[in-house]
């Protein structure tokens, strides 16, 4: 070979390098989060803690994994197509942070094989989704902070704050919004209801502009205090900031199960801290793209509850918390 010709061939091998070495480097994992709401400034607080404990195991979003962002905007028929967007993208998890039943189910619908991560207030084996809690054995795993078996207990502390209430409002989501796990809620609330005594006056709302109506028919009908039911809807920021606004103008005593909602103004509040189970969500997440198998990780159960009353709200209510409450509450808002 002449000398200007093994010239030619070494430049050009050189100019080569680098598109060869680019090309070599592995695709970046990809999860897909699928959520029935909105990215509100409640899904994305979830979404930081989440990402903490994903970087618990080394991964970092944007710099060895990438997260592929599916809502449907409180759409329930719109879950399974984007569930199915997720699995044809050909996600390495998909994750489900507090988006309800029916977007796990939505999720697990659409694939066998893809590794399902979820932190949810479900119970995953009555909705079919883990065989036990200890050993899933299928493709769905993670944490549940079982925040709609409190529905009971919600309305017990209601009934201890004001012994005299007798009609007791119930807030829950209409046909377009309702699951199998809000008709379980409102079954288990109707059933406590009778236990204590007391009348429950069920209401409906799918949509923001339904909320109005539903605080007319309440006062209408003289309830005593609102209970409001557990579903993603009522979780969007500016819904719970309504919620709490409009009990507190209709001169309403209401309870929620976030504290977000004694925050803006509601007057307690009661469920689980959801943070570890999102943290949670993301270790596992971490694990599974490390090699382990969602069927031999057991779901984590967030076994702690939090009581949070409104003593500013209480004061223009004209009500009086009894001390039995004072003491057991996890904070007092004053």
């Amino acid at each position: 070979m002449r000398r200007r010709d093994f010239i030619i061939v070494i430049t050009r091998s050189a100019t080569l390098w680098p598109f060869a070495a680019h090309a070599q480097q592995p695709a970046l994992p990809v999860i897909g989060f699928l959520h029935l709401g909105t990215a509100d400034a409640y899904t994305n607080n979830s979404l930081t803690v989440f990402r903490r404990g994903l970087k618990e195991m080394g991964f970092v979003e944007g710099q060895n994994v990438t997260i592929e962002y599916r809502y449907a905007d409180n759409k329930y028929d719109r879950l399974p197509e984007l569930a199915a967007d997720l699995v044809r993208r050909r996600v390495a998890v998909i994750v489900e942070l507090s988006g309800g039943s029916a977007t796990a189910l939505a999720a697990k619908a659409a694939t066998s094989t893809i590794p399902i991560v979820v932190a949810f207030g479900s119970d995953p084996v009555k909705l079919g989704l883990a065989a036990s809690l200890n050993r899933p054995g299928g493709n769905v795993t993670g944490a549940t902070f079982f925040t709609t078996e409190l529905v009971s207990k919600r309305l017990e502390l209601l009934c201890e704050l004001l012994p005299q209430a007798r009609t007791i409002g119930y807030l829950r989501t209409g046909p377009q919004l309702s699951t199998v796990v809000h008709e379980q809620m409102e079954a288990d609330a109707l059933a406590s209801a009778r236990s204590l005594a007391r009348q429950l006056l069920i209401v409906k709302v799918d949509k923001t502009e339904e909320l109005e109506g539903a605080f007319s028919t309440l006062t209408a009908a003289h309830a005593d205090a609102l209970l409001i039911a557990s579903a993603p809807f009522f979780d969007i920021v500016e819904v719970t900031d309504q919620l709490a606004a409009m009990a507190l103008k209709n001169k309403l005593p209401a309870m929620y199960q976030y504290r977000a909602f004694a925050a803006a103004g509601g007057l307690m509040s009661f469920g689980a801290n959801q943070s570890e189970a999102f943290r949670q969500a993301g270790i596992y997440t971490g694990r599974i793209l490390k090699g382990e198998k969602p069927a031999d990780l057991p779901f984590q159960q967030s076994t702690k509850v939090e009581l949070t009353i409104n003593l500013k709200t209480a004061k223009a209510l004209g009500i009086t918390i009894p001390q039995s409450l004072i003491v057991a509450a996890d904070e007092v808002i004053e």
